[in-house]
């Protein structure tokens, strides 16, 4: 079973915290607000994205990398991983 599934309501509550901070950083901006409170609204959105791609990384190398059941699963997550952070970090 994927670790998405299993996590399904622990990632879901994750990006409903941040569709609220992104609608936050809307308003801010709708608002006319400071820059400094829409740069902070922004690190804050930015470090939730980060914490879940952390986690959801974490879940896949724990279950696809280090425990597979077989080799060919070890392989086939190491590779989905490599392309996952090379386009994350594009």
């Amino acid at each position: 079973m994927s670790h998405t599934k299993t996590e399904k309501a622990k990632l879901l509550a994750r990006v409903r915290r941040m569709r609220g901070q992104i609608e936050a950083l809307e308003r801010a901006l709708d608002d006319e607000k400071g820059c400094a409170t829409v740069l902070h609204l922004i690190v804050a959105a930015r470090g939730a994205m980060n914490s879940l791609m952390t986690e959801v990384i974490e879940d896949h190398i724990r279950l696809h990398v280090a425990e597979p059941t077989k080799d060919a699963e070890r392989a086939r997550g190491a590779d989905e991983l490599i392309e996952a952070v090379q386009a994350y970090l594009k």
